[in-house]
Parts: structure tokens; sequence; C-alpha cells
């Protein structure tokens, strides 16, 4: 689907008012943390420029994200360090911040819809994972969109500590560039040193952030 393209997506999976969209954004970056974002919209939400934020442009994102943020009955974003991806291992730090998202909601949620096939039961309310759920549910794709934005402003923020990587044209994502950058610097504090960062598993010492 093309990038300027209106597509419809689908209000409810369950049915039930207060229906949670979940999704994260930096699963697969190489630095900084993964961001998670829970967002329950109003019932007879519309928003025809609404979609899995990997199908939007960088503009589009920007101007979704007040919209989404004004019109939502209740969202909230959160986040899992670096340090604790480390200790965790993504998958599970994936889920966590979607946790900790839903923990910040003013609304609790009847049921959870989950972008992906992986989730891990949120006390008693019942969920459903998804896979390409961003492009095929309203809230799913909002969160998606409020997870991008809100974790691209993080990176964006870091880039003057550690130039060296370009955050804020790549926001951490294992580009050639950024690979080539941790070969030539080293790492810095905030890389994810449980990832593969070279390609072929081998480490260098972490650079001071730049003066």
């Amino acid at each position: 689907m093309k990038k300027n393209e209106v597509h419809t997506l689908s209000f409810s999976f369950s049915g039930l008012e207060h229906e949670c969209g979940c999704d994260e954004a930096g699963r697969g970056c190489l630095a900084g943390p993964v961001v998670a974002a829970a967002v329950i919209l109003p019932l007879g939400f519309e928003c025809a420029l609404l979609n899995d934020s990997k199908q939007l442009t960088e503009k589009q994102r920007e101007t979704l994200r007040p919209i989404i943020e004004r019109e939502a009955l209740s969202w909230a974003v959160a986040s899992v360090s670096h340090q604790e991806i480390d200790q965790i291992n993504i998958l599970n730090a994936s889920i966590l911040a979607m946790h900790r998202a839903i923990d910040s909601l003013n609304v609790r949620p009847s049921f959870i819809i989950v972008d992906g096939n992986k989730f891990k039961p949120y006390e008693q309310v019942p969920h459903q994972t998804i896979v390409k759920g961003d492009g095929k549910y309203l809230s799913i794709a909002a969160a998606s969109v409020l997870a991008k934005t809100h974790r691209d402003a993080i990176m964006q923020q870091l880039h003057p500590e550690f130039p060296h990587y370009d955050w804020d044209k790549n926001k951490a994502y294992p580009t050639a560039a950024h690979r080539q950058a941790i070969k030539s610097f080293g790492t810095s504090p905030l890389h994810r040193l449980s990832f593969d960062l070279l390609r072929d598993k081998n480490k260098k010492s972490a650079i001071t952030k730049k003066k």
C-alpha cells in the first residue's frame, strides 16, 4: 500500500467499550529504550489518515500524534530502558513496556488487542494478539503512531550527546552507517550490549559522552 493511500481500519475486535490497542516501537534498534503505547478510542472515532505507523511518513505521524492524544478516551506511553532490555531480553521488555503503558491509563480497559503474536496476560483483562494488527485496527494503529513518535523524539534528544551514531536520522535502527559508527567509535552507554551490534558478536569498549 502506498503511503498516501487512504486505508480504512476496523474500530473494534471485541465489540466491547473501552477496548485498548497496544503496540511498541524500537524493538529492533541497537540502542535506547523500547517504547510502547496503549490507546482507548471513543466510540465513533474516525480518522482516514490513521494507519500502521510504518506506512506513514514522518510528517503524517507528527500530524496524527496530537489528534490521537486529544481525541483518545485515554492514552499512555511507557518505556523500558536499554539496561532492562539487556537483563530480560527484548521480547519481555516489549511486553513489559506495554504493561506499563496500560498501567498508566486513566480508564481501565475491558479488552486488550496487541500488535504481533506475543503478549502476557495483564491482570484479569482478556486480550488478543493480532499479527499486523496495526494495519487492521484503529486503536493499535494509534498506539503504533504514539509509540513511534515518542521514541523518535527521545532519540532526537539524545543525538547531541552521541553524535557519532546519527540517531537524529536512524533513531538507532541497525543501518549500515550505525554499525560502522559502532565499529569506529565503540559502543555508547546507551547501546544494548546483549544485541549483535557488529553482526559478529564483537564488542568494543564504551566511549564517553561528547563534551
